[in-house]
């Protein structure tokens, strides 16, 4: 009899189509179907799923889950960017801007491919199969092997302004996969935002490999839907004296789990992965990243706060791997979570895995209420109760905001957090 993740997997897969296209993306999806039918789908009994039920990740139909219409503006209205709007999971190129901009080329992935020759060969599916080694990532590999939906951005230059994913969803039961490609060459920059609901249950990936000299900036939200159930997958490769910089800020949501995954494989590269969540009642939040040093005088960041309150649970996996050629490494490693109640939880497993002998890597995860001197500080001098918990709530998290390399960017991240406290208060 076949094991648990083997038959949850064929029950998943027997109710989809498998796309096609060109004869290389064909073969990126079938190497990836093929490594999905051999792990199964996850289940609470893998190591790196022992924190969090993936049981409404797997299931072969999407749980339904209540649009949230929410009064406040979308988050990012009032940068200037390019907008590209997907609506249930797909492009809607009316409300959409135009796919141009100085210095970069963006498609949808149905049209890259289907194209015979095409950039994107590279790179679809291949980072993703990397990173299935040394932990599985089954998720990961159905989105390769099942995706049509999202975009494909070249950067061969310095982006004038970001480009930002803005997600909409209109149906209950919209169960969307999307994927997503960006390669920088080498010496580009851009910045990719990205905002709103995308589905009841998502399951994206976003590779992007960043080549020597280039910057990429990544922010994203998540949150405007109480219901949601999504697993996200970021798969990074850097080059030599590149950087690298992801934020994820999410509030609301009944399951989250965001995976990153970045090799540094160039000298002098640097990665910051960051992250902040604040979570109420029924609220499951699991950020897992893998990141691995594999070149000389490289620095990476991971600095994650969570704040969870009446009955809430945050989770944090994260592991530095220094290879033994990776000298000169600086790893720096950071969890905590402020728990606003006896009901709420947070699980951590922090690792670090040295194999090189010069390097300065250090983590470190932390809970605990909030601090009473504090809040006696606060209130001795006239500031209400719950104004006092708010403003140590955002002193807490801004360690995590600060690593958003734009100014505009995390104001408005503070500004958004702020308000949150202030809607969950009354």
């Amino acid at each position: 009899m076949a094991a648990p993740q083997i038959q949850a997997a064929q029950a998943r897969l027997s109710a989809l189509t498998p796309p096609t296209g060109a004869k290389w993306a064909n073969e990126a999806r079938a190497k990836a179907l093929a490594t999905l039918r051999a792990q199964g789908l996850p289940n609470r009994r893998d190591e790196y799923w022992k924190f969090t039920r993936p049981d409404a990740l797997v299931d072969a139909q999407a749980k339904p889950a209540a649009v949230f219409d929410a009064a406040e503006k979308p988050v990012f209205c009032d940068v200037d960017r390019l907008r590209l709007v997907f609506v249930d999971g797909v492009l809607d190129s009316d409300v959409s801007d135009p796919l141009a901009m100085d210095a970069i080329e963006i498609e949808t992935l149905e049209s890259a491919t289907t194209t015979d020759i095409h950039w994107a060969k590279g790179l679809y599916g291949v980072l993703e199969a990397q990173g299935q080694d040394p932990v599985p990532r089954p998720l990961a590999g159905l989105n390769t092997a099942t995706a049509t939906q999202g975009v494909v951005i070249r950067v061969t230059g310095h982006a004038p302004r970001p480009v930002c994913m803005q997600f909409v969803r209109t149906a209950v039961d919209a169960d969307v996969v999307v994927h997503h490609l960006v390669k920088l060459e080498a010496g580009a920059e851009l910045t990719l935002l990205e905002n709103g609901p995308a589905g009841a249950r998502l399951n994206s990936v976003l590779e992007v490999d960043v080549a020597d000299g280039a910057t990429f900036h990544h922010v994203r939200t998540q949150g405007r839907d109480h219901e949601r159930h999504a697993v996200t997958h970021i798969f990074a490769r850097l080059g030599r004296e590149s950087t690298f910089k992801s934020f994820t800020l999410t509030a609301n949501g009944a399951l989250t789990r965001n995976e990153c995954v970045v090799d540094i494989l160039g000298d002098d590269a640097h990665a910051t992965v960051s992250g902040a969540c604040v979570g109420d009642g029924a609220f499951h939040h699991d950020d897992t990243v893998f990141l691995t040093h594999d070149a000389v005088n490289c620095e990476s960041r991971q600095v994650f706060k969570k704040v969870l309150r009446n009955g809430a649970t945050g989770a944090f996996q994260g592991k530095i791997l220094v290879k033994p050629d990776a000298q000169k490494t600086d790893g720096y490693q950071i969890s905590q979570a402020l728990l606003l109640d006896d009901d709420s939880q947070f699980l951590a497993k922090p690792e670090l895995e040295i194999y090189a002998d010069d390097v300065a890597c250090s983590h470190g995860s932390t809970c605990g209420a909030v601090d009473a001197d504090a809040m006696f500080y606060l209130t001795s001098r006239g500031i209400a109760h719950q104004t006092a918990q708010d403003m140590l709530v955002l002193s807490f998290l801004a360690e995590a905001i600060a690593e958003i390399e734009s100014a505009e960017l995390a104001d408005d991240i503070s500004k958004r957090m702020e308000e949150w406290l202030q809607r969950h208060a009354q």
